[in-house]
């Protein structure tokens, strides 16, 4: 069993480890390798292991992909110059998603198979902006997979594709511009499994090698996935006996497993609240990253047919003690929300409170242990994780109410959630602050903007301007803007950007910003920090070197929750 553990203490770097048949564990790659693919920018699983034990994994450094037999050291499978994703082994070659940025600074992308024994790569789909998922039929003779074009995020709209590798020809299964097609996987040589939105709902469908006779496998409304930020994810996994593993629910996704045939799905009792969306099976046996309000994202492995679970490579003895953690309360304010209430030294009066926004913003807060929430509460500051309209759990309609109202609908939502922590006498109205990253830093800067409501507000490598994000951002996200307010429009997006609303920011802020963060750079942060220096409103601006797109390195969280921490002192005094 293999899977990558971050080394905060070791520059950020990611490794991967094997644990063994007989229980026991080791690291594979030693310093200075780090296995993170930079594909889409976000990239996701970064390797993948052949059946003969050895692991293909993309060195971060040189993005180029490297072999490592046991014991042994890297060598590498391909030359410079390319990224690659997404991969699986067959038949003796590594397919997966291959990037490539020209000179000119475009980007293409395509599905292709390396041959291990190092021969060239072979090209089998391009021409789509982007692909995901590539998966081969038991047989060998059908390639499928997700692809979809500029402007659309794949939560948007996708396809599914099917390609006969002998002829190449191709052709849609399923999928469109108003429809977000995930996951397949192929139930036999002339069937598939995917996900599909088409209801409303990301649920679980059987379909034909050409689309005929699709059904929901068990139609409901609750989602049967997670929005696709990262390739190599998996939503199901197919069991050894034909039954499926399957992650459902609204907001956090529980596991089940569902009877393909009968539609019958049996939750399974395991004690995490939600998991992420990446499973991998063997026989009965299921593996994913699944958490709790009492355990961090933890490496989960659970015996479908036994009943049994074990939580493997968590030191749980690193951990505080349960009874000194926050459990969270699921609230409605009106926006669905975690409530975790301040459990620390004794203050007087009503508490102050912090607003988490989530970063995407097509994206969710969930009810995974966070320790940065553990940190304020044990120190007598409550904590609200706002799924603002446009979070993701919640179906398509909830999702599209973000569609062009980005600043609008996602504000709004924060200040209403400030304004009901008052109204219920959980804060002092007085001692609310605001924090977010990303795209929940635009949304902790536009409702610093639009509101007087809170005390501060705290912004980690946050979106102040529209126009400098689709211009420099990656290409990924670089079309983004267009579905969240519109195409560019200067009256619009001054109507709408923090940077443009600046003069309306009362309150003192916070600003963090790594140097090297290719999604949002940090002129963003920049900008708006000189913006507010030159009202004279206070403003701390904190920048990190080597530090990109979310901070990896322990020193940098260590001095950003330092400075976090001082900022809200200062303004509950």
């Amino acid at each position: 069993m293999w899977w990558t553990e971050d080394r905060p203490g070791q520059g950020g770097r990611t490794t991967i480890v094997c644990r063994a048949a007989d229980g026991t564990y080791r690291e594979l790659l030693r310093a200075p390798w780090s296995a993170r693919t930079r594909v889409h920018e976000y990239g996701g699983r970064p390797y993948t292991v052949t059946p003969g034990g050895e692991v293909i994994f993309a060195n971060l450094n040189d993005q180029r992909l490297y072999i490592l037999a046991d014991d042994g050291e890297p060598e590498p499978l391909t030359a410079d110059g390319c990224r690659y994703a997404d991969l699986v082994v067959h038949d003796g070659q590594v397919w997966g998603v291959r990037e490539r940025h020209g000179d000119d600074g475009k980007v293409t992308r395509a599905i292709v198979s390396i041959p291990l024994d190092g021969c060239n790569p072979r090209t089998w789909v391009t021409g789509c902006d982007f692909y995901t998922s590539p998966a081969i039929s038991p047989d060998g003779r059908h390639l499928a997979y997700i692809c979809w074009n500029h402007p659309l995020m794949p939560w948007n709209g996708t396809e599914l594709r099917v390609v006969r590798l002998s002829s190449g020809e191709e052709w849609t299964v399923r999928g469109g511009p108003a429809e977000s097609v995930l996951a397949p996987a192929w139930k036999d040589d002339a069937h598939l499994y995917l996900i599909s939105d088409s209801s409303g709902w990301w649920n679980l469908y059987e379909t034909g090698l050409r689309g005929g006779g699709t059904r929901a496998v068990h139609p409901a409304e609750e989602e049967f996935a997670a929005p696709p930020w990262q390739l190599g994810g998996r939503p199901y996994t197919v069991l050894g006996d034909g039954r499926i593993a399957v992650l459902h629910g609204r907001g956090d996704l529980r596991m089940g497993v569902l009877d393909p045939e009968s539609g019958t799905l049996t939750d399974l009792d395991v004690p995490c609240s939600g998991w992420d969306a990446a499973l991998a099976a063997e026989g009965t046996s299921v593996v994913g990253v699944g958490y709790s309000a009492t355990l961090p994202r933890s490496v989960v492995q659970v015996d479908t047919a036994a009943g049994t679970h074990v939580a493997l490579g968590q030191d749980v003895a690193r951990l505080p003690d349960p009874a000194c953690l926050p459990l969270p309360r699921a609230v409605e304010t009106p926006a669905p929300a975690f409530l975790y209430p301040p459990d620390g030294p004794a203050t007087t009066g009503v508490p102050p409170y912090v607003i988490f926004v989530h970063g995407g913003p097509t994206a969710c807060a969930d009810s995974a242990l966070d320790l940065e929430k553990a940190f304020l509460t044990s120190r007598g500051i409550g904590v609200l994780d706002v799924n603002y309209g446009g979070s993701t759990g919640y179906g398509r309609p909830y999702r599209d109410r973000l569609k062009g109202q980005w600043g609008l609908v996602d504000v709004a939502d924060t200040i209403a959630a400030a304004r009901w922590l008052a109204d219920e006498g959980l804060a002092d109205p007085a001692k609310i602050a605001v924090r977010g990253s990303s795209a929940g830093g635009w949304t902790v800067l536009a409702a610093c903007c639009r509101s007087d409501v809170f005390a501060g507000g705290v912004s980690y490598y946050g979106i102040s301007a529209l126009a400098p994000l689709s211009e420099h951002t990656h290409d990924f996200e670089s079309r983004y803007v267009e579905w969240l307010v519109g195409p560019e429009d200067p009256q619009v997006y001054a109507a709408r950007e923090p940077l443009g609303l600046v003069d309306g920011v009362t309150c003192p802020m916070l600003l963090l910003q790594g140097l090297d963060d290719p999604v949002v750079p940090p002129q963003q942060s920049v900008a708006f920090a000189d913006a507010l220096s030159e009202r004279g409103v206070p403003c701390t601006y904190l920048s990190f070197d080597g530090e990109s797109h979310g901070f990896r390195r322990a020193e940098t969280r260590a001095a950003a929750l330092a400075a976090e921490l001082a900022f809200y002192q200062q303004l509950f005094a």
